[in-house]
């Protein structure tokens, strides 16, 4: 693996026990990937810095970088924010589930959180984080000061999943209680009641939200490796189900597939962009996807 490349693995950054170090080593990994296939061509520019207006004071013309670049660029303040983000995230108890040895839901979600959010302060957008279950749990609203990152990782660390969750009702609220509009990106397994957390996201559309989703899953919630007779315990309801799992195997991943289908076309006709990770997916695919997004609203 190459070096950049470790940071982005979420079994690698697992063994750190420092959040804002992961944070800053997947965002340090990405970036050092970027001139790399898939990504050649892409860039990132950290904003912390617009170029000179006429009318702009120049007192705040920032004289080290006209030396270095021969342009005159004035420093940006909090106010001059470019873009204003929420991550919604899933705390609920599914989010706790791993299989396999690998992280659980709730980690990675956590992880891609962190590394998104750095990614974001770094480019002077203001950054909200929303955790919920069966409610909001807490609501922390957007700012762009980098400070501000360790606001977000402290909430982070001391929330732990638990509690059922009622995906559709918590996004219709939130929807309402966001004023200005922005860039919504929903971090969840959306294992839930599809049809009305459907309807729950094309509200955030409704009131003119951009929108992101992440559907983050356990791979053996997908590929349903499980060719043994079991008891199958609902994590949040606590119900059991006995099965034998050979015969039923086929039926469930045909199932399931169209589960995750239905959602991705539900995204793509309503202006959402969707993707679908496991706890074993690369940093990077996320990443990509939140800077491709910004680039084609900036």
């Amino acid at each position: 693996m190459q070096n950049h490349r470790k940071y982005l693995d979420p079994q690698f950054v697992s063994r750190l026990s420092n959040l804002e170090l992961i944070a800053r080593l997947v965002v340090e990994g990405f970036i050092a990937g970027l001139h790399k296939s898939p990504y050649h061509g892409f860039s990132v520019e950290f904003s912390e810095h617009r170029q000179y207006s006429a009318g702009d004071d120049t007192r705040y013309i920032d004289w080290k970088v006209y030396g270095r670049t021969d342009r005159y660029f004035i420093k940006q303040f909090e106010e001059e924010t470019n873009l204003r983000s929420y991550i919604i995230l899933d705390a609920s108890r599914s989010m706790g589930y791993s299989s396999g040895g690998n992280i659980t839901k709730f980690e990675y979600a956590c992880y891609l959180t962190a590394g998104l959010s750095y990614l974001m302060l770094m480019q002077r957008d203001a950054i909200g984080l929303v955790l919920y279950d069966e409610r909001i749990r807490k609501f922390i609203p957007p700012r762009s000061v980098k400070s501000y990152l360790s606001v977000i990782l402290s909430e982070l660390e001391s929330n732990e999943p638990s509690n059922k969750t009622k995906t559709a009702d918590v996004l219709h609220s939130i929807a309402e209680r966001i004023k200005r509009r922005g860039l919504i990106i929903v971090i969840s397994d959306l294992l839930d009641e599809q049809d009305e957390v459907i309807s729950a996201l094309k509200h955030f559309k409704h009131k003119r939200n951009e929108l992101i989703v992440f559907q983050v899953l356990d791979p053996a919630e997908r590929n349903f490796n499980f060719n043994f007779d079991a008891i199958f315990k609902d994590v949040e309801t606590s119900e059991k189900i006995m099965t034998q799992g050979l015969y039923v195997q086929k039926d469930y991943r045909r199932a399931f597939e169209e589960f995750i289908k239905r959602y991705r076309l539900e995204c793509l006709v309503n202006g959402i962009d969707y993707e679908l990770m496991d706890t074993s997916t690369s940093f990077d695919v996320a990443l990509f996807r939140y800077l491709s997004k910004r680039g084609r609203l900036m």
